[in-house]
């Protein structure tokens, strides 16, 4: 039986060693942390319950696909509930709310601008038309030609990647409010929406279409219904067990990996479900694909600065689940991120409080906040600078709610640009991986098989298709799909 070993477990690397377990192979997952999920853990304190990482359950499709590849279905290990309102945006002048009815949604926009219920619906259903191609014909391809790109359906669409999100929305759309709720969605694949094609518009299908959901108990149920899938068909995982070295034969091939506690475990093949940037510093120079200066150049998605907060009382009264705290110039943010990156001045925000609809998330009567300020990759931090902006947004949080709330934390942790670096070996602390530009999409971005080292493969949010989870979860099924052709 041949032999795998998979750097990581994240949602890629349990979706590829879940599918390659499935086909016969042996695999075993080398994770350097102390539980598996990648950047999708948890933390719990004092009875509250945090997500570290993705909080956002969206494209429930493709979750129902993957387990449906092994013969079972989500409500098989854990329960989900649609939010209604998905989520709310709070604006300077109005609180936006997303219901999931589109109906009512379309009703919203109209009594915001005139005419735009009808667009809205109208736009939603080209985004459907695009949703059904990209996830059925595109998004399954490795990335290996440009032809990849080219079907039927995408070529009378050519005009779509010529054109960005924004074109398309500012042209039908006038009121800056609706504008910007409708550029959100695509923020998740990590570019400025003036910088992504208008063909990613099926983001807001995944968004006002399909809905925003959440697993009860936090995303961390998806991880551990993978390794339960993972370990049924026997793949092993290895804990605390961090991969400091690729070894490569004379003949130029992958042939295992040595551990920081000196051991050497032999494979046949290897899968890096690490960040891509940190895996290549594990060969020899000569073998990297990649460059430095190619990595300086790449666009990456933000970093985020995120603070986990115990309330001492419930705040649901007024926020949902979901909120985005747009009352800023969002304009200027993105600069700060993507053009000069420095510190925002004035941040947007984004506040999670998973309390206001599981109830398990915190003990009875207080609640769980998660907060997340997108900023640039690499830039400086400091437990100063964290500070800092915990006052900065804490304050606008109690301008909204309407009284303050300092005095009502019973704890703060937070994680920044630093954590992601020690913790998951990120690139410049990036959170979320490549952006998906026009050319950083497709066969733009890096190889999912190395093309100097035999039998190396890589998956995640740096190659194919890109940033988010149901994206890591389609990567580790292609890349495994590449591993049994070779192997075969």
């Amino acid at each position: 039986m041949k032999k795998v070993i998979v750097i990581g477990s994240g949602f890629s690397s349990l979706s590829a060693a879940s599918y390659l377990a499935g086909a016969g192979l042996e695999v075993s997952i080398f994770e350097k942390n102390d539980i598996p999920g990648g950047r999708a853990r948890q933390l719990k304190k004092n009875g509250f319950t945090f997500d570290m990482g993705p909080s956002w359950y969206w494209m429930p499709d493709i979750f129902e696909n993957f387990f449906q590849d092994f013969g079972k279905t989500t409500s098989d290990f854990y329960e989900l509930e649609r939010l209604d309102p998905g989520y709310q945006i709070y604006f300077k002048d109005k609180l936006l709310k997303i219901y999931a009815d589109l109906d009512k949604l379309c009703d919203t926009f109209e009594d915001i601008e005139k005419g735009s219920g009808k667009k809205l619906n109208k736009f939603i259903s080209k985004a459907k038309e695009n949703y059904k191609i990209a996830i059925g014909k595109v998004v399954m391809r490795p990335g290996k030609s440009p032809l990849e790109l080219v079907t039927p359906e995408t070529a009378i669409r050519v005009g779509q990647f010529l054109k960005s999100v924004s074109d398309v929305i500012q042209k039908e759309f006038k009121d800056e409010a609706l504008r910007a709720a409708l550029e959100f969605p695509v923020l998740f694949l990590g570019a400025k929406p003036e910088n992504t094609p208008s063909f990613y518009i099926f983001m807001n299908y995944a968004d006002y279409g399909l809905g925003t959901w959440h697993p009860k108990g936090g995303m961390y149920e998806i991880v551990k219904a993978m390794v339960s899938i993972a370990e049924s068909k026997g793949v092993k995982i290895h804990t605390s067990s961090s991969v400091s070295e690729i070894k490569i034969s004379n003949d130029n091939m992958a042939e295992g990996v040595v551990l920081e506690n000196g051991s050497y475990h032999k494979a046949d093949f290897i899968v890096s479900g690490a960040d891509y940037h940190h895996s290549e510093s594990l060969l020899p120079l000569s073998y990297r694909q990649y460059s430095e200066e190619y990595w300086e150049k790449r666009t990456f998605a933000p970093s985020s600065l995120l603070f986990y907060v115990g309330f001492d009382k419930k705040l649901s009264n007024t926020f949902t689940h979901h909120n985005l705290f747009f009352d800023t110039d969002f304009k200027a943010h993105a600069s700060d991120i993507y053009d000069k990156p420095n510190w925002p001045k004035e941040p947007l925000f984004y506040a999670n409080f998973p309390s206001a609809s599981d109830s398990s998330m915190a003990p009875e009567g207080k609640e769980a906040g998660f907060f997340l300020i997108p900023i640039a990759p690499g830039i400086e931090d400091t437990q100063e600078l964290r500070e800092k902006y915990f006052e900065k947004i804490i304050k606008r949080l109690e301008d909204f709610y309407g009284e303050s709330l300092q005095e009502n934390i019973e704890f703060k942790e937070s994680f920044c640009v630093n954590d992601f670096v020690s913790e998951y070996n990120s690139y410049k602390g990036n959170a979320y991986g490549l952006a998906n530009t026009l050319r950083q999409t497709a066969f733009l971005r890096p190889k999912l098989a190395s093309k100097k080292v035999t039998n190396l493969f890589f998956t995640g949010q740096l190659t194919v298709p890109g940033p988010g989870v149901p994206p890591a979860l389609i990567s580790g099924k292609i890349v495994s799909e590449l591993l049994l052709k070779q192997s075969a």
